[in-house]
């Protein structure tokens, strides 16, 4: 399985504003096959051809000046999209991200982000599902889950997007069993052999008289700290 973090950042929070459209000034993604990090990242730095708000700026600390000699998305659009073809995108607060890059790749002329990726992941509605009233922002779940995030002064896309592949880890460690390719055993090193347990016989071990006699004192004492409300005694 392929999948793609993505993160981004911009010259403010408004892609769609009619006077003066906020732009891209960096995407940073990093790739995971079979969930591990294979170094095989992507990362531009992009000049809007705006200023950053004050906000922004503070957030991301990417200057006018910085980005003035750095390629227009349009020159990085082609080599994106052949990226992050046919794979699982997991983005943190995937509309935000969606909503500048659904933009300017109509700028170009090209299709929404979603359509050339294979799904899309958002790890804000899983951590607000896992994590339900708790913060759950990237620091947060990165100090929740004890990612070290100490080399993160200020918020870049690649940086905070090998981050979020760390946090994503943690959050679905329990899944590893669900994303084995049982197709292809040679390329995961897994062999599935399947085993007849039809004609296995389980031993039924009942309790003695002495346990039953125990249970029953325990259940007894329950209902009786329990004001005699034992929910199991008012449906018998």
């Amino acid at each position: 399985m392929r999948q793609i973090v993505l993160d981004t950042e911009t010259t403010g929070f408004y892609a769609n504003h009619a006077d003066n459209p906020d732009r891209l000034v960096e995407v940073g993604c990093v790739e995971l096959i079979n969930r591990k990090l294979t170094g095989n990242n992507l990362h531009f730095y992009v000049n809007p051809g705006r200023d950053s708000d004050e906000g922004a700026l503070r957030v991301h600390g990417l200057t006018t000046e910085f980005l003035s000699d750095k390629p227009e998305f349009k020159e990085i659009a082609q080599q994106l999209v052949e990226y992050v073809a046919g794979a699982e995108i997991i983005i943190h607060n995937a509309p935000f991200d969606l909503s500048f890059l659904d933009m300017e790749l109509a700028r170009t002329g090209r299709r929404a982000f979603k359509e050339y990726a294979a799904s899309i992941r958002d790890t804000l509605v899983m951590a607000k599902e896992m994590f339900p009233g708790k913060r759950n922002g990237l620091d947060a779940l990165c100090d929740r889950l004890e990612v070290d995030r100490s080399g993160r002064v200020l918020h870049g896309a690649l940086l905070d997007a090998e981050l979020l592949a760390d946090v994503y880890i943690n959050m679905t460690r329990g899944q590893d069993a669900l994303l084995m390719d049982t197709h292809s055993p040679q390329e995961t090193g897994v062999v599935v052999v399947k085993i007849d347990l039809t004609a296995i016989q389980l031993p039924v071990v009942s309790a003695s008289s002495q346990e039953l006699a125990a249970h029953d004192a325990a259940m007894t004492e329950i209902n009786k700290a329990s004001g005699g409300k034992a929910v199991w005694l008012q449906s018998a």
